[in-house]
């Protein structure tokens, strides 16, 4: 079995400045919530300029996201501030970009609440956990944040009539992995919770 990819969460914090590139990255990535937000229920949102912009400003911030872990785990530069907040700008990026699509009719509503409620679901199970242990992202949910980010880039993105089928096949593939995580988490969470009453 393939162990867990590392998780911001579960890494120790370095003794280094909050002022740093991984940081720097995660900021820029709350910042471009609320100008996506803007973008996506502004009048003319639904337009296909205006999707464009949205769409790259999308992607250009999800890499961040990519970015800043690795660069953080790298150069050792682990903080309480990219620990709480990575993950908070990375939910909150997708979360903005999910609610503007079905808003703007372009993603059917029940795909956002599945996948809004999973994570919401998933963030109050690690702190129900916290103090007895962390569950550490698996390769499933990293592999789920990517299909949530490229299936949300296909919706935003106005790309031709025949790629929608696409699209949605990609999105169903992300709500698939979205579900199948959150058991896994489950899962998780039961475990460490039965080894800290073991360890009493």
């Amino acid at each position: 079995m393939k162990p867990a990819v590392p998780d911001r969460v579960a890494d120790p914090v370095s003794a280094v400045s909050a002022i740093n590139v991984p940081n720097f990255l995660t900021t820029i990535r709350i910042i471009v919530v609320p100008i996506l937000a803007w973008l996506l229920f502004k009048e003319d949102a639904a337009s296909d300029s205006n999707r464009l912009v949205a769409g790259v400003l999308f992607i250009i911030a999800a890499l961040t996201d990519i970015a800043d872990g690795t660069i953080a785990r790298r150069w050792n530069l682990i903080t309480n501030f990219g620990k709480i907040f990575d993950p908070i700008a990375d939910k909150a990026l997708i979360g903005v970009a999910l609610v503007g699509l079905s808003y703007l009719n372009l993603l059917d509503w029940w795909f956002t609440w599945v996948i809004l409620a999973r994570e919401l679901f998933v963030t109050f199970l690690r702190f129900w956990v916290i103090n007895k242990g962390v569950i550490p992202a698996s390769r499933g949910g990293k592999l789920k944040t990517i299909m949530q980010i490229i299936a949300i880039s296909f919706y935003l993105l106005p790309l031709p009539e025949t790629v929608s089928l696409l699209a949605e096949v990609l999105m169903y593939v992300a709500v698939i992995l979205t579900l199948a995580t959150a058991v896994d988490y489950i899962m998780k969470a039961i475990i460490t919770d039965r080894d800290e009453i073991v360890a009493k």
